[in-house]
This record gives structure tokens, sequence and C-alpha cells, in this order.
């Protein structure tokens, strides 16, 4: 009867550890790994965009993206899955003028992210094309994939 007790303890807790560690996300997924993702998938979609928009010289280089990742304010580790993630990103615009702008970034568990933008600055969730057409914004919202383990 006492093996029963114990071997139902341990996996009772080992369950709790595990829930635990799902709940919190993975201890891997870091403010910089965040910030490595963040700023050249923008990049490379700010570039997508000024194609759309027929804006030319636009290249990943000239925009220039940094991102400054923060979760949850400064009571919260910048690590791990969750929805609390502000990332403040910098760029250089299709005019030449620099732009700071805050993305709000869902981390998942699985180190996948969703991230949006200002549309007051990156523009609404559909643009109108060189041809009058309107497609979506590839910098409204986006998702990408953060390089986390060795």
């Amino acid at each position: 009867m006492r093996s029963i007790v114990t071997r139902t303890l341990a996996v009772a807790l080992s369950a709790a550890v595990f829930a635990g560690t799902i709940a919190a996300g993975r201890p891997d997924i870091t403010r910089a790994g965040l910030e490595r993702a963040l700023a050249p998938t923008f990049a490379n979609l700010y570039v997508q965009q000024a194609a759309i928009l027929g804006v030319p010289g636009i290249t990943t280089a000239t925009v220039g993206a940094v991102a400054a990742c923060d979760r949850g304010g400064p009571t919260i580790a910048d690590v791990g899955a969750g929805p609390d993630w502000i990332c403040m990103m910098g760029w250089t615009d299709g005019h030449g003028a620099h732009q700071d702008g805050k993305f709000e970034v869902t981390v998942r568990t699985d180190a996948s992210y969703v991230a949006g933008g200002p549309s007051k600055i990156i523009g609404l969730a559909t643009i109108t094309d060189t041809h009058g057409h309107d497609v979506p914004n590839p910098v409204f919202a986006f998702d990408g994939v953060i390089a986390t383990g060795g």
C-alpha cells in the first residue's frame, strides 16, 4: 500500500512540475533571442511592403531594424512564453526618416511568435499596391520563430 501511495505522489509531483514548465514556457526563450528574431523578420517584411507600394531602393540594410524587448515590465523576467512581450522597434523608413514603433508580441511555448505594430506608422491591415488592388500589409501583423537551444 505504501508503495502505491509513494508512486502516486511521485507521478502527481512529476505531472505538476511538467505542467508548471509548460505554463511558464521554455526558459531558453529569451529577450535576446526574440530581438534577434524579430528585427530581421520585420526588415524583410518591410522590404516586401515597399515593393508592394512601389517604393524603390529599400533593402534590409537600409531599413536597419533594431528591436529592444521587455516582458511584462520590470518585475517579470525577460524569458519564456507569454502574451506580455513589448518590443520597441527602430528602423529607417522609405523616406530616410528614423521611425520607432511599439510592437505587442505573443510568444508561444514552441518558440514561435506573432507581432503587431502601430498602424499609424506601418499602415493598416490592407494597403493599396501599385496596380490599385487592396492587399494584405505584410508588416501589420506577422509571425516568426525564435532560435533556441544549441
